[in-house]
């Protein structure tokens, strides 16, 4: 099949590259010919493993074809993705702007019989406004049909969510749409879910919230465990074993961040609100995940007292490991408290220094982990990197004015880092 696909992001660019790699011919919508001749060579605006890569690899098959004819591609294709961002509006709404000056864009260029879909995450009901925004300017010789089909993946581990799904939703009243769908993606393994559109646009915003409830409710454990003197890992080893709970996102920590988790929470609660629905679990679930970065805080307050004029070293700036995003990430929130409290924050993070600073410009960065424990008087682990399980520890102990850990990830092991001569503290564990 020949399919474009409009939003060269994150959603974009790695469906592009999986499309791609099926024997389908993909375009890749860009306007600025220096991004184009940039993908050209491999070079890609984020980090993602393996992705470089991949993208060279369909370009020279001649699969993945990045464009500045958005015409000729759209005209020549069967399947036109909108893959553009739905960023969160101040009161948590989704701004869809983007995906409707895509639609508004893309009318008058389909071909007959062309399948639109939606692959951003977008509020229910978005499918029939894009279908609206296109019909009016549809030629009069054309038919169209718009479909839901919200992607999965997970940063750090994309592609290999993209080729290997658990699910593929697709969300339709058209028997053409839905046929061209399932045969786009025939070679896939995965359940096939094919609805109705709104259910479509409901299942991812309510899959990202049901993940963020389950980081919240084991976050909200562990605050419970410091006080009453339990372990929260072993809580959660208990509990992921009842196979109706399961293991997964019940590690305890410093909260949720990122691109998806808190602006598809925000953004279902928002249309909930719409539709006068007072959803109080979510909401909840919204106020949990702030307040679990100030505990961690108060923690360090507590321990540190006055940080003005202390050297604080942190290790980790993304909101997560293997990928250099940095949005509503935990540690960013972090560094920026110990600024405005005086603080020097020396840090350190393999992928997301660059972003970081970007952000923070007064932030301080160490070519190397090791850096971050010279003259500091607390180190703050923030993001799950592996490596920093394996740094010589007793070694870098010596350089630090202090020894005291604040271990945000619980990634660490709480006796021997006492073993150690570490003040060792962390979310949950006595």
């Amino acid at each position: 099949m020949t399919l474009t696909i409009i939003g060269a992001g994150y959603v974009g660019l790695t469906s592009a590259v999986v499309y791609a790699e099926l024997g389908h011919t993909v375009y890749l919508a860009r306007r600025s010919i220096e991004k184009l001749e940039a993908l050209k060579r491999g070079e890609v605006d984020f980090y993602e493993p393996g992705l470089s890569e991949a993208v060279r690899d369909t370009i020279n098959r001649g699969t993945l074809r990045p464009t500045t004819d958005l015409a000729g591609a759209v005209s020549d294709s069967s399947v036109v993705m909108i893959c553009v961002g739905t960023p969160p509006r101040e009161d948590g709404s989704a701004d869809l702007s983007q995906v409707f000056a895509v639609a508004e864009t893309i009318a008058p260029l389909l071909a007959d019989h062309t399948v639109v879909v939606n692959k951003s995450t977008v509020p229910v009901g978005t499918g029939e406004k894009v279908e609206a925004i296109i019909q009016k300017r549809l030629s009069k010789q054309s038919t169209m049909s718009v479909a839901s089909c919200p992607e999965f993946l997970r940063e750090g581990t994309a592609l290999a969510d993209l080729r290997n799904p658990d699910r593929i939703v697709i969300g339709t009243e058209s028997i053409r749409a839905r046929s061209a769908l399932l045969e786009l993606h025939r070679p896939l393994p995965g359940k096939r879910v094919v609805t109705d559109r709104r259910s479509a646009e409901l299942i991812k915003y309510s899959s990202n919230a049901f993940l963020a409830t389950k980081i919240s409710f084991i976050n909200e454990i562990a605050n419970l465990c410091d006080e009453v003197g339990a372990n929260v890992d072993d809580v959660a080893y208990g509990m992921g074993l009842d196979p109706r709970i399961g293991s997964a996102f019940l590690h305890s920590g410093i909260g949720y961040g990122g691109s998806c988790f808190p602006k598809d929470t925000q953004a279902l609660h928002s249309i909930a609100l719409e539709h006068d629905y007072e959803f109080k679990l979510l909401k909840a679930v919204i106020e949990v995940n702030q307040a679990q970065r100030r505990q961690f805080i108060r923690k360090i307050k507590k321990t540190l007292g006055e940080v003005r004029d202390k050297t604080i070293g942190v290790l980790g700036l993304s909101f997560k490991p293997f990928t250099d995003d940095i949005r509503q990430s935990a540690s960013i929130d972090i560094v920026r408290w110990l600024h405005d409290q005086g603080a020097r924050v020396v840090a350190y993070d393999p992928q997301a220094e660059h972003k970081a600073m970007q952000e923070i410009p007064r932030l301080q960065v160490c070519p190397v982990a090791e850096e971050v424990f010279t003259g500091a008087h607390a180190v703050l682990v923030l993001t799950e990197w592996p490596q920093f399980r394996c740094l010589p520890w007793a070694a870098c102990k010596q350089g630090m004015i202090s020894p005291i850990v604040f271990d945000g990830r619980n990634m660490l092991d709480a006796q021997h880092m006492r073993e150690m001569g570490f003040q060792y503290y962390s979310v949950g564990r006595p």
